[in-house]
């Protein structure tokens, strides 16, 4: 079999680029970076009519190969680097046939880079109803090459484009436009200088700020025999190139694209003018944003229920299957509970991302960019600034890393900075199960307090990042200007394919990247919990039981048995009346004895814990997590979520399992816990405001700092940001604690 065909995926944003790549690779695809720099690259495998396989390059969405993003440099340095292994056999390039006039520009440089090129049409299905005519035949012969009309959403022309590449060879790499025309001269001494190169090569490594090899720009302007020209001449000639590119496409689409005004029709104008209207706009997102969180509690309750049940079920069938030992209780006690602890998370997680990929599918969200550019140019953003402010509900990570397509830097910096205050998906796990502890059940309006809740917390957030925008840009002494574009794509519906899968992509993400650092943190947690070096921690038994024998058991474990008890006696008068039988006083003396025991299994489980390793390291931060009104476990649970905001909840499910004979599920373990006084819950209106608050303002991610060094190039932003996320989110934790206390 020969080698794998390798194709360039590329084209403009909102062309329709993403559904190609899924329709040609279904699920054989694969997300990462590009070496040595955090750009998103996308890999799939699609098989061809003959059985040879194509491997397709989803390159980043640029509008032409004049760079002015990290982003669009990563197409042009691929497209002239040959030695690069991801260099393409084949180009193809998505257009939406609404856009073809601007979608050309781009095409037109690809083929005069004299790569076999490949014109894909994309939205044929929205033809008819826009008025659009295409003779293919004249259009393939003006263009000089071929021609895919496509459909991803009635999956219409797909094995034509398989077609195409399997007999790329025979496709024509003849330049559509002479480039020398514009400075004839400029052009004739470049090709003297540099004989063997091709010339619009060259004229590229001229003009665009990429690094590549074999031809290096310090080569072009250090040679004798000729003298570049200054940044103001060249962007004048590339004006020149563009006008010169646009008079061949209206030439080559006079005869061969038409469309009848007439036939067209004017709904995307009416939806505009209410989605972007500076009332009735912003009332229309925050109404999707609440409809967005209460789904998220209401649907997502009976998998997450099932889900916490299996686990607890899970743990227990392990302890007692497999023999006791070390083993039994890791899988048990540290793997089992500490992954559960995210798992558990998975339905809100996707219903998050499901939620987002519609909106953005649909068009909509480039309404809100549009609308949210009048919010933010106060506070020093512009509408570019909200794409990584929405991306951070998400992931903070690629949110960061989308502020390259805002060319101002000081824009860009203080787009950077205040990102992680958005509300990410890591936080999630976090503010669910705090709400759904602490925050009563309860409607207004249909719409339930613990939705409610959520959209504070996500308001808050974003509310935050606005305001810390607003200050960084008066401290910030940089001088900038800037315009603000965004292209309004057309309305559809979702492809339902496209949204499966981004929501399983992102979900399958966010669990296995979160996975890898929960399940290392939860063997550590357990080896921590479950071994200690002090007398009390190894005579445990002894002394918990004298402790018994003289003060009795603790309030928690009273609590415990009674409540049991009253359970029990319950049922028992709903089975046999008000009288209680003797054979159930007797059961009643049997399950009290039983209980006993089981509590004291559990206060020595707690002592062992108390003076374990952690439970000494949790108690030298005691004083500091103490006035904002957690324990000593929560202490240890907010300190290894620094790795990951969502270890929170694993940390606590491995500490609260450990040594445990009651196989419970983590909310029910949580909801138990007593606060020091042994009389209220530990989990409390005052301490879970301020545990929430605490995670909205903290900065509590390893990884985004590392990426906020990397845009940056400097420690010290995000050292700043570390610092002064930390302290501010300490200090309204703790007020909020000491008010509501």
């Amino acid at each position: 079999m020969s080698k794998s065909i390798k194709v360039a995926l590329i084209g403009n944003p909102n062309t329709g680029k993403t559904s190609v790549f899924n329709q040609l690779t279904g699920l054989k695809q694969k997300v990462g970076n590009y070496p040595g720099i955090t750009v998103e690259k996308k890999v799939g495998v699609c098989k061809l009519p003959s059985g040879q396989k194509a491997q397709i390059l989803d390159l980043p969405g640029t509008y032409s190969l004049n760079t002015t993003s990290l982003d669009e440099s990563v197409v042009v340095e691929l497209l002239l680097n040959k030695n690069d292994k991801d260099f393409p056999d084949v180009a193809v390039v998505v257009s939406d046939v609404e856009n073809l006039k601007r979608n050309l520009l781009l095409f037109t440089q690809i083929k005069d880079l004299r790569i076999p090129a490949i014109l894909v049409v994309n939205m044929a299905d929205r033809m008819s109803r826009k008025g659009i005519s295409l003779d293919l035949a004249a259009m393939e012969q003006k263009l000089d090459t071929k021609i895919a009309l496509v459909s991803t959403r009635k999956g219409r022309g797909i094995d034509h484009i398989k077609e195409l590449i399997e007999n790329y060879k025979s496709l024509p790499n003849k330049p559509n436009i002479d480039t020398s025309r514009i400075a004839p001269e400029y052009f004739s001494r470049l090709q003297k200088a540099f004989p063997n190169e091709d010339l619009y090569k060259l004229w590229m490594v001229i003009t665009q700020d990429v690094n590549f090899m074999p031809i290096e720009k310090k080569r072009i302007q250090d040679a004798t025999s000729f003298s570049t020209k200054s940044k103001t001449e060249l962007k004048k000639l590339q004006h020149r190139e563009t006008v010169l590119r646009y008079q061949f496409i209206n030439s080559a689409l006079k005869e061969t694209y038409k469309v009848d005004f007439n036939a067209a029709k004017g709904l995307r104008a009416s939806l505009d003018k209410i989605l972007t209207h500076k009332v009735f706009g912003y009332v229309i997102f925050f109404a999707i944003l609440l409809l967005i969180f209460q789904a998220i509690f209401d649907w997502s309750t009976y998998p997450m229920d099932f889900i916490d049940e299996q686990f607890a079920n899970a743990g227990e069938w392990l302890k007692s299957t497999l023999p006791s030992g070390v083993f039994t209780d890791l899988l048990a006690e540290g793997i089992l509970a500490g992954i559960g602890g995210i798992v558990i998370f998975i339905p809100q997680i996707a219903f998050l991302f499901l939620f987002i990929s519609l909106l953005e599918e649909s068009g909509y969200m480039s309404r809100v960019v549009f609308l949210m550019d009048k919010l933010m140019r106060p506070f020093g953003l512009s509408g570019k600034s909200v794409v990584p402010l929405i991306s951070g509900t998400a992931c903070a990570i690629p949110a960061v890393m989308a502020t390259r397509t805002i060319e101002n830097w000081k824009e860009r910096l203080i787009t950077i900075l205040v990102t992680p205050f958005t509300t990410c998906s890591a936080r999630l796990p976090v503010y669910l199960i705090l709400i759904a502890l602490v925050i009563p059940d309860g409607r207004i309006l249909g719409l339930s307090y613990q939705a409610l809740t959520l959209m504070l917390l996500y308001l808050l957030g974003f509310g935050m990042a606005i305001f810390s925008a607003s200050i960084l840009n008066k401290i910030l002494k940089i001088r900038s200007r800037s315009l603000f574009m965004v292209e309004m794509p057309t309305y559809r519906l979702p492809l339902i394919k496209n949204v499966a899968y981004t929501v399983l992509e992102k979900t399958k993400s966010f669990v296995f990247g979160a996975g890898k650092i929960i399940l290392a943190i939860s063997i550590i947690l357990w080896f921590l919990g479950s071994n200690g070096s002090s007398e009390d921690f190894k005579n445990a038994e002894e002394v918990v039981s004298q402790r018994i024998e003289a003060e009795g058991l603790s309030p928690y474990s009273k609590n415990y048995i009674q409540n049991n008890i009253d359970s029990y006696i319950e049922i028992r008068k709903i089975q046999s009346g008000e009288v209680m039988p003797k054979a159930s006083l007797d059961s009643i003396q049997l399950l009290t004895a039983d209980l006993e025991q089981r509590a004291k299994a559990q206060e020595i489980a707690s002592h062992k814990l108390e003076h374990s390793y952690i439970g000494y390291a949790g108690k030298a931060i005691e004083p500091v997590v103490k006035p904002l009104g957690y324990d000593w476990k929560i202490g240890i649970a907010v300190l290894t979520s620094f790795a990951a905001r969502e270890v929170f909840v694993g940390t606590l499910a491995t500490i609260y399992s450990v040594g445990s004979d009651e196989e419970e599920t983590i909310k029910n373990r949580m909801a138990a816990e007593l606060d020091e006084t042994g009389k209220k819950p530990l989990f409390n209106l005052a301490s879970g405001i301020s545990l929430m608050l605490f995670y909205a303002f903290a900065m509590q991610c390893m990884s985004t700092l590392a990426i906020v060094k990397r845009e940056t190039n400097s420690w010290k932003w995000p050292l700043l940001q570390l610092v002064f996320m930390s302290v501010f989110a300490y200090l309204v934790a703790l007020t909020a604690f000491q008010i509501l206390n």
